[in-house]
């Protein structure tokens, strides 16, 4: 494994951990975006498994990216779409018309993008070199 994969691996499942122990809290915005932040991560570890160069936040694009390589599934593409829409809005109050985003999220959206977190996750370490 490249010298940093371990260490943006390691940082991955410590955010999907947070992202677990923030839906159980009912902190479901903050649940996620670490979903988000765990499944950047895990990518961007596989890239440098791979001497690549991963710029952007687009866990998408990210997973896109890797089709050269890899068979990146259409369902894993989905979960990368689904975790993109919580980069921003999960954090902020003006990507709504009014209120939080305590206002918006909920815990079916907490574990769905744990969930998708999970599938990414398993993939990118089922492809570490």
């Amino acid at each position: 494994m490249a010298e940093r994969a371990r260490d943006w691996m390691a940082q991955a499942e410590r955010d999907l951990a947070h992202a677990e122990n923030d839906l159980t809290s009912g902190f479901y915005e903050w649940s996620c975006f670490s979903a988000q932040q765990a499944a950047e991560k895990a990518i961007k570890a596989l890239y440098q498994t791979r001497n690549q160069l991963a710029w952007g936040h687009s866990v998408r694009e990210l997973l896109e990216g890797l089709r050269d390589e890899l068979l990146v599934s259409e369902p894993l593409i989905e979960a990368g779409k689904s975790l993109d829409k919580y980069y921003i809005l999960s954090r902020y109050p003006n990507g709504f018309p009014s209120g939080a985003p305590v206002d918006y999220f909920t815990k079916r959206d907490a574990q769905g993008a744990v969930d998708a977190a999970r599938k990414i996750i398993r993939f990118c370490k089922d492809h570490l070199a």
